[in-house]
């Protein structure tokens, strides 16, 4: 054969060949999903000269960073965010359109993972009763369980119960979450009649004592958290028990105020979760076979951190510094007993978070308190004026208004007149950038955060009139106080870290748009197996 023919066949084969080599990569044993609660995506740079190189810098330098990855719906809380990550859609579709939400029919507020039928297992409190029974779509971690025929072993894992059971989904093998009533990590009955004896063992540790009885001092001196604010502002909660937010925190002697609770509010959390998740990786032997599994890891600590202290406290440093060693720590395992090449690893954020209103205030940035409980009488006594003497308002939380709907019912008037009254009302209020009724959400088209309440908004868990409040206000009377919060479509709350790594994947960053519900559909585009039921995201490119 000629050297003209054979570089012709070759140039027809070779195309099929490499396409074949790639379809036959082979898939991870081990996927872990690490959610940092409330990191923003400033926080991957901001501390990056402290941070050492075996945790998020060697993340970044092993991964692919996606530094444009947005939310695209409100609320941006802990529960959607989660559910978001894992399901591929957003609240509209997967039904998690908060922490709590008004359920019509009970007249209560129901819990996101709050279920009734399942009991505590692990201990004898109520922190227990818990399932993904709300969640209404898929998850990749279930739709990696059908494609396994239930071979592959899923586990959810996070002191929040929220953040350890939608990840797993509906099919998880087990979730673990802790119990601040006894500082132990607990389940449910929705997953096992009792825990296994390694988590037994290793409650009996006494871990969570063990961490209380720790001074939180800075991991370096004090003087050279420079990316930060003073030790002692006006912008931060102090713990109970403390005269002022200053280090030394001792943690001891404030316990007996917060008992167990206290440990998610300190970085000792973050290491307590790292601690159970190895002993979980160990024990369950994920990734000694070729049947992929998947460990769903959420470290909650920075959000009650951040929370309590706000984004340019110290406390707030000094909790990613020590996260970043817990980082190094899990890669460390990982590489050791698992192998290069042989698990992927993923890290993102449920949310982002606003800076303090009071360090914004310094600043001369537009900043300012929704004084919610006031605005809830104002609103009673303007439809009193207006409609007549009735109950018409029968809830507000999550800044949506639930109206009395059977009252409006029952006294023949039109639900969106009255939804139109409470918008017109409603706009005027004192940092209300904007209120929408619902009837305009489901069929009109808007800007960007139009769009963005849409995919937020589900009919039967959401509210009657949504508002969006100025940028930097916070729904909360105290917010002057100290202190922030999350939960609004801009971009300080929907801004996220994403970063995946694994055999195959390029290394290096792209500013190409994406959006957190990209995320699963990515994952099971990598994994060849079906997207979760209600996806929605698009995949994204690992090249």
């Amino acid at each position: 054969m000629s050297i003209r023919k054979l570089f012709l066949l070759a140039s027809i084969l070779l195309p099929n060949v490499l396409c074949f080599a790639q379809k036959e990569t082979p898939k991870p044993k081990l996927i872990v999903g690490i959610v940092v609660d409330q990191m923003r995506y400033d926080f991957l740079y901001r501390y990056w000269n402290k941070y050492g190189n075996g945790g998020f810098k060697y993340l970044l330098k092993n991964g692919r960073s996606f530094e444009n990855m947005h939310y695209n719906y409100t609320p941006t809380y802990t529960g959607p965010g989660h559910a978001a990550i894992y399901t591929g859609t957003t609240p509209a579709y997967n039904g998690i359109v908060a922490n709590d939400w008004y359920d019509r029919k009970t007249g209560l507020a129901t819990y996101v993972v709050a279920d009734a039928n399942v009991n505590t297992v692990g201990s004898s409190s109520i922190y227990g009763k818990m399932s993904p029974d709300h969640l209404l779509t898929t998850t990749i971690t279930d739709e990696l369980e059908i494609f396994t025929n239930q071979q592959s072993k899923v586990i959810g894992i996070a002191l929040k119960d929220r953040g350890a059971i939608l990840p797993a989904g509906n099919a998880a093998d087990a979730a673990y979450w802790f119990d601040p009533s006894t500082g132990t990590w607990i389940t449910s009955s929705f997953y096992m009649d009792q825990l296994p004896d390694y988590v037994n063992t290793f409650n009996n540790k006494k871990l969570a004592p063990y961490y209380l009885d720790q001074v939180w001092t800075t991991l370096l001196p004090i003087d050279q958290y420079t990316e930060s604010t003073a030790d002692s502002t006006r912008y931060e909660l102090s713990y109970r028990g403390e005269a002022k937010p200053v280090f030394p925190h001792d943690i001891k002697s404030i316990r007996p105020l917060y008992d167990y609770a206290l440990l998610s509010k300190t970085p000792f959390g973050n290491s307590f979760t790292t601690d159970f998740a190895l002993e979980v990786l160990k024990r369950e032997e994920m990734g000694k076979d070729a049947i992929t599994d998947f460990l769903a890891l959420s470290y909650s600590s920075t959000d009650y951190v951040g929370h309590q202290f706000g984004p340019n406290a110290i406390e707030t440093e000094d909790t990613y510094l020590r996260l970043d060693l817990e980082l190094k720590r899990l890669f460390e395992y990982l590489e050791k007993n698992v192998g290069k090449g042989n698990f992927l690893v993923f890290l993102t954020a449920d949310h982002g978070v606003m800076n303090s209103a009071p360090y914004l205030d310094d600043l001369n940035i537009h900043t300012g308190a929704f004084e919610r409980v006031h605005y809830q009488m104002d609103l009673r006594v303007h439809l009193n004026t207006v409609l007549g003497n009735e109950n018409w308002l029968s809830y507000y939380d999550n800044q949506q208004v639930y109206l009395n709907r059977d009252l409006i019912r029952t006294k023949g008037i039109s639900l969106n007149d009255v939804q139109d009254k409470v918008v017109e009302y409603t706009r005027n209020y004192p940092g209300v950038a904007d209120a929408i009724p619902a009837y305009q959400i489901q069929t009109a088209v808007g800007n960007d955060m139009f769009r963005k309440i849409q995919l937020g908004y589900n009919y039967d868990r959401c509210g009657d009139v949504l508002i969006v409040l100025e940028p930097q206000w916070i729904d909360d009377e105290n917010a002057m106080n100290g202190g922030t919060t999350h939960g609004s479509g801009y971009a300080y709350d929907t801004h996220v870290p994403f970063i995946i790594w694994g055999r195959g994947i390029t290394a290096g960053s792209t500013n190409q748009e994406a959006y957190i519900t990209d995320i699963a559909p990515t994952l099971a585009n990598y994994l060849k197996i079906m997207e979760p039921s209600g996806t929605t995201g698009k995949v994204l490119d690992l090249k």
